[in-house]
């Protein structure tokens, strides 16, 4: 038999493991063709691929972001090349298939749950080697009847073989983020996730994923992701593979877990900012809500004070950046609670704070539950809630505008120095600040007519000038920071306009750093500009403020000075208008 496996990923860079593990337990047996896409693909280019195959068998690895365009897909390639059986796994067909085999009559097979020994079994079946009755954990029709087997027991993971050896991966390693899975399970039953279904937290053999690791790094992967739902459930197993990653990283990697703040011990934390190389580690941290009740009701058990620490204790230690999740319309949770949430998390100050919307996935107890809490929400995948019995779809629109701000102007990483004043300084809370912006920038009508990169910091002083009405003298200082800061070379295009110092005050100010570059310290005196040099390679602009090493920002008139420089990022200092007035008298 011809057999490919595929599925349509969110994002070329995206690797999916589930169907390399499929072809990795059916081999060599079955020898199974890889064929993955996106769903930006136009269906009649992915079709057309599949079907060159001549395939006897296509198996798709289905999920809430690719079932509709999944369809499309089975649909056109059962229409041109009938004979071919299509089979669907994965957790978005895995519940509620009887439902899936009604609407899409093409597809002829779906494997309910874990799928390796399954698909495989069913390929024998296929084959004519065994009957259909005999595999365990498949749904398909059998003279119009729906039939259905029970799924086996779990599988012994320890026993399976690696997804990451097969030769058509090796050049593509370098250029996509690689998902490794070491545990199966989750030992918490939080209701919005799927998660919660099964019972139990399996492992890998350990020494076998070190050995994947090593086979990754050396064929060039960059970023290596954990699936585990909580990585560190077992502390003397995350510390065992955060002490390998340690020792035997290849410099330019990058290792990413999903962890749970609340359980990570103190003693944990102290040995990765003692131990661990900055950049090599990155967190994410499911907060979701800091409503008690919320949590009660989806069966969620968190101490937030507990994460408090941890997040904190990461931040200080400076080695690793940390993302965290919250989900807006959990139970019980209304606009001014959620308010509350986002403002209690945002106070801890993550590199990243993403803002989800809970969706009602299939086989979850809060979409069984779905009308004790009053939800509206969309039929089809991704099934995300429009309302609730105390969030109005108007809440979800203003908490919708503010995740769209959220995301341009904190989690971009373009605006740190600004952010922190104005969210500090001029709104009562930050919530306030990205919503009140996010529903500015829908009014003037922003989010259809696109932006350049200069655009978000007009349209961000337009709004200081206009909704928060506030003096923006330092806002405005910390925004050329950030614009600056962000120039790979002497800027051309600036987006405050023409350039406020006339030629003669800026070759005043290019004479008195050359002639005495200690003004601005040991790092600029280390540069040894000439009169042609700093021409070439020194950005001056006016300020109102300074910005402090500790980051601090202090009031004071003067000038911003970017050096730019092929080999190095753009370095910052500050010329006060004090200390020039000082050097003219002296110089008089």
């Amino acid at each position: 038999m011809k057999i490919v496996l595929s599925t349509l990923n969110a994002k070329y860079i995206h690797t999916n493991i589930a169907i390399r593990y499929l072809k990795a337990y059916a081999e060599p047996e079955y020898p199974c063709t890889l064929a993955e896409f996106t769903i930006h693909d136009p269906t009649l280019s992915i079709v057309s691929e599949l079907y060159q195959h001549s395939p006897d068998v296509v198996g798709f690895s289905v999920y809430i972001w690719n079932i509709e365009e999944t369809i499309k897909v089975i649909r056109l390639l059962k229409l041109t090349s009938p004979e071919t059986i299509i089979v669907c796994g994965g957790p978005e067909v895995t519940y509620d298939y009887d439902q899936w085999l009604e609407r899409v009559p093409e597809i002829d097979f779906i494997v309910i749950g874990e799928g390796e020994r399954t698909f495989k079994d069913l390929l024998q079946a296929i084959n004519g080697k065994t009957e259909l009755s005999s595999v365990q954990g498949i749904a398909y029709r059998q003279d119009e009847q729906l039939k259905i087997t029970a799924p086996g027991p779990k599988l012994d993971l320890r026993t399976l073989q690696s997804p990451f050896r097969f030769v058509e991966d090796l050049p593509h390693l370098r250029n996509r983020v690689m998902y490794i899975e070491t545990s199966r399970g989750c030992p918490f039953s939080c209701q919005f996730c799927l998660s919660s279904i099964e019972v139990g937290v399996r492992y890998f053999n350990r020494e076998a994923i070190k050995e994947d690791i090593r086979y990754l790094m050396k064929h060039g992967a960059k970023t290596i992701k954990f699936v585990d739902r909580t990585f560190n459930i077992s502390r003397s197993y995350a510390m065992e593979m955060f002490q390998f990653l340690i020792d035997e990283h290849v410099p330019g990697t990058v290792f990413q877990f999903e962890i749970t703040g609340d359980i990570m011990r103190p003693e944990v934390i102290e040995f990765l900012n003692e131990n661990a190389p900055a950049g090599l580690f990155r967190f994410e941290i499911g907060v979701q809500s800091t409503n008690d009740l919320t949590n009660e009701l989806v069966q969620r058990r968190q101490n937030f004070s507990k994460l408090s620490r941890t997040v904190t204790m990461v931040k200080e230690g400076g080695k690793i950046a940390q993302h965290l999740d919250l989900i807006a319309g959990l139970p019980e949770e209304d606009y001014d609670s959620f308010r509350d949430t986002f403002n209690e998390v945002f106070a801890l100050r993550p590199e990243e704070l993403q803002l989800g919307f809970l969706k009602l996935l299939r086989g979850t107890g809060l979409r069984i539950q779905a009308e004790q809490y009053g939800y509206r929400f969309i039929d089809t995948a991704p099934y995300e809630i429009v309302s609730n019995n105390v969030l109005s779809f108007d809440d979800m629109l203003k908490i919708k505008q503010t995740e769209d701000i959220l995301e341009k102007y904190w989690n971009s990483g373009r605006f740190i120095h600004s952010m922190e004043y104005i969210v500090t300084e001029l709104v009562d809370t930050p919530f306030d600040f990205f919503q009140l912006f996010g529903a500015f920038w829908e009014n003037q009508g922003w989010s259809r007519i696109g932006h350049q990169f200069e655009d978000l910091f007009t349209r961000l002083e337009q709004f200081l000038k206009e909704v928060l009405k506030v003096d923006t003298e330092i806002a405005r200082s910390l925004l050329k920071i950030d614009y600056l800061a962000h120039q790979k070379f002497l800027p051309r295009k600036i987006w405050w306009g023409p350039s406020t110092l006339q030629e003669e005050q800026l070759r005043e100010i290019n004479q008195f750093l050359v002639r005495s570059p200690h003004l601005l310290g040991e790092r600029f005196v280390a540069l040894g500009h000439t009169d042609r040099t700093i021409r070439k390679q020194v950005f001056i602009t006016d300020t109102a403020a300074k910005l402090e090493e500790d980051l601090t920002v202090k009031k004071d008139r003067g000038y911003l000075i970017f050096q730019y420089s092929p080999s190095q990022e753009a370095q910052y200092f500050h010329l006060s208008d004090q200390v020039l007035e000082n050097l003219k008298e002296q110089k008089h």
